[in-house]
């Protein structure tokens, strides 16, 4: 099987053998894939002119219907989909579920928000500004859609997810959507463009979708396009430093690498419950999709005396994970999804190791249930455990994309912020304390490095989404290395695909253009 391309609204093959796919358990080719000879230039300017127009005709309230229809073609194929990331990526039910589910979860979030913003097809940004004595001179600010294509560049690890989170903020403002998954598990974002395409969800030029290499499209990029990108350091800088996107000054948005803290507070000892809430989110953080997850908890910073306390409380859980093929019912933890990441964690991983002591990483004896380690790309859970974490380098800079955490000492408040700090920038930290004040001032003095901040206690143990669950209704990005962008935090992300101007005129003027707009609130 090759993965056809869809572009200017027909379906195309790649040219040439492609790349293949495969199962990370069994090894088995699955697929190929193959951009050659597709016409990258031709495929930005069909959208541009065919699906952009069409699209910022309706209004939000009607674009958003489009999104509810997207989460209905999805909802009724999720079986498929739950088939081909057991096969592609190697996913138990339960971590495919995080994916596809999450991925029409956000659908219908962005439908229902985007159907309260009603008939206006641009926004009004705030209330008129009176520039002169004479108040019949004023300003009014407006949003509008820009003209151009979103450029939706995704990472390996959430092909479902990773489309569709980025795709309805950008549909519901009126941009069409040009898809470059990334080609190792591109087959499942290929399935769900051709369902949504072949039930006639979108018009057409709205959704296009290319599996395999990026070719010559950024050189094809205006300054109406946006290019929002999920993946490595290296890549994001390469897209932002690329010749066209300078020249057009083209909006990029860069999700990248991240190491995450779960931060235990001072006063939480063995036998509290924000001590067994933290371990119990490390352990599920650890494990869940291997570890592949943007979001994954790195390090575990924990006061001195309790480092030995948590190191064995998680050791305990993890030896208790089944990891093996997720066609077995017992197993709990599946592959990564290629030899060439397992190869990338493990070189990792011995950058870690030359800092740390291993606590637990299956043993010499690790074996994967029902699975050919040789032709797998199975990494153990692996704990590790730092003395020094100021003396420290690789724990703070080196991100093992897999199934790996650092347990870290601190010794006082201010040390254990400093520490969460050396991450350089991170998409979220956690922090577990029965005390009230402590969860405060680590919320507040977290907040400027970190894009999200997940205060836990016993009142919400049992309740809240997650260390690494990204909401729609909440803010996904991080500043430094984790990227710099924004993605989703309910409306606000809409801001990403519209363009503000300042209208300046008779009031009379300006009234009836805010009369036409939807008015944006958060």
């Amino acid at each position: 099987m090759k993965l056809s391309n869809y572009v200017a609204g027909r379906w195309t093959e790649g040219r040439g053998t492609g790349v293949a796919l495969l199962d990370p358990v069994l090894g088995t080719e699955l697929a190929r894939a193959s951009t050659e000879s597709i016409d990258f230039a031709g495929a930005l300017e069909y959208g541009r002119h065919k699906g952009g127009p069409v699209l910022r005709a309706l209004s939000y309230a009607e674009r958003a219907g489009l999104l509810k229809s997207i989460a209905e073609v999805l909802s009724s194929n999720r079986k498929t989909y739950l088939d081909i990331a057991l096969a592609n990526s190697g996913s138990p039910e339960g971590d495919a579920s995080i994916d596809i589910d999450g991925a029409i979860f956000t659908l219908k979030y962005y439908a229902r928000i985007g159907a309260a913003l009603g008939g206006g097809s641009y926004l009004k940004d705030g209330e008129l500004v009176r520039l002169a004595k004479d108040e019949a001179f004023q300003a009014l600010h407006i949003s509008q859609p820009l003209r151009g294509v979103a450029i939706l560049i995704n990472a390996f690890n959430f092909p479902a997810w990773g489309l569709w989170e980025k795709a309805s903020p950008a549909l519901l403002s009126g941009m069409p959507v040009f898809a470059k998954p990334a080609t190792a598990t591109a087959w499942l974002t290929q399935r769900m463009v051709e369902d949504v395409v072949k039930a006639g969800a979108l018009p057409d030029g709205a959704l296009s979708v290319v599996c395999g290499g990026a070719g010559d499209l950024l050189d094809h990029v205006t300054a109406a396009d946006v290019v929002s990108f999920t993946g490595s350091a290296a890549t994001a800088s390469r897209i932002r430093s690329h010749a066209a996107v300078l020249r057009h000054s083209t909006r990029v948005n860069v999700e990248a690498d991240s190491l995450n803290a779960a931060l235990l507070g001072p006063e939480a000892k063995a036998g509290t419950p924000e001590f067994d809430l933290l371990v119990r989110e490390v352990v599920r953080e650890m494990t869940v999709k291997a570890g592949q997850k943007c979001t994954a908890i790195r390090r575990i910073l924990a006061p001195a005396d309790q480092c030995d306390a948590v190191a064995d409380a998680i050791r305990a859980k993890l030896a208790k994970i089944v990891v093996g093929n997720p066609r077995n019912k017992d197993v709990r933890m599946g592959p990564l999804v290629s030899k060439s990441q397992q190869q990338a964690a493990l070189e990792g991983l011995a950058a870690l190791k030359r800092e740390t002591s291993v606590v637990f990483d299956g043993g010499p004896d690790f074996r994967p249930l029902d699975a050919d380690p040789t032709l797998a790309a199975f990494v153990p859970p692996t704990l590790l455990s730092c003395g020094d974490a100021l003396a420290a380098h690789a724990v703070h800079d080196v991100e093992v994309f897999g199934p790996a955490a650092t347990v870290v000492p601190y010794a006082g408040t201010e040390q254990a912020f400093a520490i969460a700090r050396l991450g350089q920038g991170s998409l979220v930290a956690s922090v577990f304390s029965a005390d009230a004040q402590f969860l405060r001032q680590a919320a507040v003095e977290l907040a400027e490095s970190h894009g999200r901040v997940l205060a836990v206690n016993a009142a919400i143990g049992s309740i809240h989404t997650g260390h690494g669950n990204v909401m729609p209704q909440c803010m996904h990005g991080g500043p430094g290395r984790a990227g710099g962008g924004e993605e989703l935090g309910g409306l606000r992300a809409l801001a990403f695909y519209h363009r503000r101007s300042a209208i300046q005129g008779p009031v009379e003027c300006l009234d009836g253009i805010a009369a036409q707009a939807a008015e944006l609130r958060y």
